[in-house]
């Protein structure tokens, strides 16, 4: 995916110093993290208004549909982009405040993001304050990652590297080594790497980020934030992003050729070109597979490195979001979810079946004749996006207002 020695080579061994006057906003960084923001939201409107959400899984091909399909393969696209910006802007924060300071905002800020996840993520998924179940997703993986990582960056530059690349191209080695059971070893493992169901008493937690290829991404991309530092060479910069996105392109494809290593989903010829296309693409992301890091994070370095320049009037409203990422991701679940209880009033006159949910919607049985078509979906999802504009809008003023004077806008 990454040439280390190219990469490392571009690392300064002095990047934990504490410098002054450092710019605390990247255009590029919050672009492109605020477009998967955007995207984000489709999958989880989906979740809830999509009628073939309850019965089958959109990349099923025996199932799903080309529509059905991209929609939910664009969306793969956001939580490695997510994890990796976060871990480039974890390194910007370390060039302003030092190592320490980082250590302790990443120890920190990894605990309270596994909390948010446990208990105000999980309410507004389900609108329960008993709490039937616990859903580790994406906020709970960067959470662990951060705490990993403000471990390892006290080792040189070339391990982390050395070690995210390790976790991200190594972990598939292990997807035939499973732990059945509710054992603590079980348990430890489908935490680490084979995700899974266990049970607290009788409340079930489902582990859908297993952490470990999590981890190698937020560690690639703290090394990666260093090409942002001050006095960095745009064009350097700039030429690096293009080389590395176009090489995890290539090798994508290459060995997804090859049906070699990578994913133990194979791709295969499908019925026609369009199903055999979405064969090829259809990868592995509970645990993220090797090639599912290396189709989405190209692109996104390719993104990164072409973007730059980008001025545009559209760009300006994009980037409110990518600026109040935390904020915007816990109010949209929220507000999706209150929608579709609006739409079970509406469809089947009966808003308690996805009022109090039992589990996530698209696991909630005997929801019969409640649902949407496609087009009413991404309706809805643009619904929600203009809704949460003007509330990040005047969050982010009050973040970038605030954020000398109120330590605690850090974590938000």
């Amino acid at each position: 995916m990454f040439n280390e020695s190219t990469m490392a080579a571009a690392l300064p061994v002095n990047s934990h110093r504490p410098q002054k006057k450092v710019s605390t906003r990247i255009g590029s960084i919050d672009l492109l993290r605020g477009i998967v923001m955007i995207v984000m939201a489709i999958d989880h409107v989906r979740d809830y208004f999509h009628r073939d959400s309850f019965l089958y899984d959109p990349t099923d091909l025996g199932h799903t549909n080309p529509a059905l399909f991209f929609t939910r393969w664009i969306t793969h696209f956001c939580a490695p982009v997510f994890v990796f910006l976060a871990g480039a802007s974890a390194h910007l924060y370390g060039v302003r405040k030092g190592r320490k300071a980082l250590s302790f905002f990443l120890l920190t800020r990894g605990v309270w993001l596994i909390f948010a996840e446990l208990f105000i993520i999980a309410l507004g998924w389900s609108f329960n304050p008993l709490y039937p179940y616990f859903n580790l997703q994406v906020i709970w993986a960067i959470g662990v990652s951060m705490i990993a990582l403000a471990a390892m960056i006290r080792l040189p530059p070339r391990l982390i590297l050395l070690t995210g690349l390790v976790l991200i191209a190594g972990h598939n080695l292990l997807d035939n080594v499973h732990i059945p059971g509710g054992s603590p070893g079980a348990i430890l493992w489908g935490v680490l790497h084979d995700g899974g169901t266990f049970h607290i008493g009788h409340t079930p937690v489902f582990v859908r980020y297993p952490v470990l290829p999590w981890i190698g991404i937020l560690a690639v991309g703290y090394c990666v934030g260093q090409l942002y530092r001050p006095r960095a060479n745009a064009g350097e910069r700039k030429s690096i992003l293009l080389c590395l996105g176009a090489g995890a392109i290539t090798l994508f494809i290459v060995l997804r050729a090859l049906n070699a290593y990578g994913d133990h989903a194979l791709w295969s010829v499908q019925k026609n070109t369009v199903f055999t296309i979405m064969s090829f693409l259809n990868v592995t992301k509970y645990p993220p597979s090797l090639l599912y890091v290396l189709m989405t994070l190209g692109p996104a370095m390719l993104f990164l490195s072409l973007s730059e320049e980008i001025k545009q009037g559209w760009s300006e409203r994009v980037l409110v979001f990518g600026r109040v990422p935390m904020f915007y991701y816990v109010v949209h679940i929220y507000l999706a979810h209150l929608l579709a209880v609006f739409g079970a009033a509406i469809s089947i006159h009966n808003w308690r079946v996805m009022f109090f949910l039992p589990t996530r919607p698209a696991w909630v049985p005997g929801l019969k004749g409640y649902g949407f078509d496609l087009i009413a979906v991404y309706a809805v999802w643009l619904t929600v996006i203009l809704l949460l504009y003007p509330l990040c809008k005047r969050f982010d003023a009050y973040k970038r207002a605030h954020q000398s004077t109120k330590w605690w806008l850090s974590y938000l």
